[in-house]
């Protein structure tokens, strides 16, 4: 059923650059327009300042993470490399099954169970606490391919992906992110006990526990827990938590391109309007943060937890949905993303479909 939908869904997206709705390219299908200033206001400042603390910190991180790499390769315990790739998996679950699909855009609803797992998985990712990530990243939403957005990947995969994080935001930019909308994290008591106490709980979940780990239990040497699960599982967990913003540059289209590309591009990576849907319905639980749709681990863990009673309400777009949505965006000339929404607010699905569990 699955596999079927996302390729009749597929279908129907690919018609949007067919029909040449009002978006004529891709980036503006999703295209935000910023409010006009208040008149009276001063005008704030766009340029942004290197932020040197973190680009010290980076070059360390990745500098120290050859040495660590080195290590994996030649000196760990077995213990140790299966360590390694737990840690990092159950960290990369938290970024994209909790901070991103749950909190960030509430693709579903979690236990208060589910939620302090995910939590704790998220704090191992090192990359601050929930609350300010989702703020980030809906920033990032609210002005999507615009030069307000801190991860534009009109300007590349290195400045989107790396670049970015190495610089403050502008005065412009601290400005526009105090309108961004934090009331329901705010109600979230997991989210906000995180919140006050991150840096307790990264101190010991992130640092002491997973460096004691190796030396305690399976007698590895120092070394090898400090250079690869301390600096090379963090560089690693920063990069693919990094993609979530930055994946676009890499598995999207590009405006003016097809589908499959025209190069041999297709034979490593696979391009496609994925990446773009997710900007136009950031909701969609099957929405995988790299380039995919209605697959992947973080997809089959929220079923698995779907089934277990864990996670409800998952929220996606039905085919007919999307279908209706593109004939109302040709007929009427409005905004796809508009149409989208609306036929998703209209749409019925059967009382026993398994989104309708409660």
């Amino acid at each position: 059923m699955y596999n079927d939908q996302s390729r009749r869904c597929a279908l129907s997206l690919c018609c949007v650059h067919r029909l040449r709705l009002p978006a004529t390219d891709i980036s503006k299908m999703v295209e935000v327009k910023e409010a006009a200033p208040v008149a009276g206001e001063p005008k704030l400042s766009k340029s942004r300042e290197a932020n040197w603390p973190a680009v010290l910190f980076f070059i360390h991180i990745h500098l120290l993470s050859l040495y660590g790499t080195y290590l994996l390769l030649f000196e760990v315990k077995m213990m140790t490399l299966l360590f390694f790739i737990l840690l990092t998996s159950v960290a990369l679950l938290g970024m994209t099954t909790g901070a991103h699909r749950l909190w960030a855009h509430q693709t579903y609803q979690a236990s208060t169970g589910l939620k302090i797992m995910l939590m704790l998985f998220q704090t191992l990712a090192g990359v601050g606490s929930i609350y300010d990530w989702v703020k980030y990243h809906r920033f990032h939403h609210a002005h999507f391919a615009t030069d307000v957005d801190p991860y534009d990947y009109n300007q590349g995969f290195i400045n989107s992906h790396l670049v970015t994080r190495l610089r403050k935001l502008s005065p412009h930019q601290e400005k526009l992110m105090q309108s961004i909308d934090m009331s329901d994290l705010e109600k979230d008591s997991v989210v906000m006990f995180q919140k006050k106490l991150y840096w307790v709980l990264y101190a010991i979940i992130f640092v002491l526990l997973p460096l004691n780990a190796p030396l305690e239990y399976w007698d590895d040497s120092i070394l090898c827990s400090a250079f690869v699960i301390g600096f090379l599982r963090y560089l690693v967990v920063l990069h693919g938590s990094w993609l979530i913003e930055s994946a676009i540059s890499v598995w999207g289209l590009k405006p003016g391109e097809k589908s499959p590309p025209d190069s041999n591009a297709i034979f490593i990576l696979t391009k496609s309007f994925w990446p773009h849907y997710h900007y136009l319905v950031p909701y969609d639980y099957k929405s995988g943060e790299y380039g995919t749709y209605d697959s992947g681990c973080s997809t089959a863990f929220i079923r698995v937890w779907a089934a277990l009673g864990l996670a409800t309400k998952l929220r996606t777009v039905e085919t007919a949905s999307i279908q209706k949505a593109l004939a109302d965006a040709a007929r009427t000339k409005k905004d796809l993303k508009t149409c989208i929404d609306a036929a998703v607010n209209n749409q019925q699905l059967p009382e026993e479909h398994y989104l309708n569990r409660a």
